[in-house]
C-alpha cells in the first residue's frame, strides 16, 4: 500500500528520470475528485512504451525489484520488501496526445491525453472520467469498483453505465 506523499515521491522519481506518468485506477480517482477517499492496494500508472526501460530501472533503484506480474506489453507489476505495489499499463504514443495499450487479444485500448487531478493537494497528471469508466468494464466489478464509481460520479458527474448506476 502506498499512502499520498509515496504516491508523490514515486512521481516525482519518474519525472526527474525523464519519464512521461499520469496516474490510473484507484489513485486516479482519488486525484480527480481530490481527495484520497480510501486506502489503495497499489498504484496504477500510464507510462510510454519507449520510456518503459527508464521506469523500470528508476523503480528499481528504488527499491521496486520484485516482478509480481510481467504482461508486456500489456502490463507490468512490480512491489519492494515492504510490498508496495505499482503496475504499469504502457502505452505507443505521447503524455500530450495519450496512446495506445496492446491488448493481450492483439486489440487496443486507447488512453487520451492526461488531464489534471490533486494528490495530498498537489497537481498530477491522471486519467481522465470517462477513460476510468471505460477501464472498469468488462469484468465482474468487485465492492471497491462500485463505490470508486460511484464516487467519481458524485465528485465529476461522469455518466455511469447501468452496471454502475446506482440503486434509488
Amino acid at each position: 500500500m502506498l499512502n499520498e506523499s509515496e504516491v508523490l515521491a514515486v512521481l516525482d522519481l519518474l519525472k526527474s528520470a525523464g519519464a512521461a506518468a499520469w496516474v490510473d485506477g484507484g489513485w486516479g480517482v482519488d486525484a480527480l475528485i481530490g481527495e484520497t477517499t480510501r486506502i489503495h492496494s497499489d498504484l496504477d500508472l500510464v507510462v510510454l512504451s519507449d520510456q518503459l526501460d527508464v521506469v523500470r530501472d528508476a523503480l528499481f533503484e528504488a527499491g521496486f525489484t520484485e516482478v509480481l506480474r510481467d504482461w508486456l506489453p500489456t502490463a507490468l507489476a512490480v512491489t519492494d520488501s515492504a510490498g508496495r505495489e505499482i503496475d504499469l499499463h504502457p502505452v505507443l504514443g505521447s503524455a500530450r496526445e495519450g496512446g495506445q495499450q496492446l491488448l493481450p487479444d492483439g486489440g487496443r485500448f486507447h488512453y487520451p491525453a492526461p488531464v489534471t487531478g490533486t494528490i495530498g493537494g498537489r497537481q498530477v497528471l491522471c486519467v481522465d472520467a470517462a477513460t476510468q469508466v471505460r477501464c472498469h468494464l468488462g469484468y465482474e466489478a468487485t465492492a471497491k469498483d462500485r463505490q470508486d464509481m460511484e464516487r467519481l460520479h458524485a465528485g465529476t458527474g461522469v455518466e455511469l453505465p447501468p452496471d454502475y448506476t446506482p440503486s434509488p
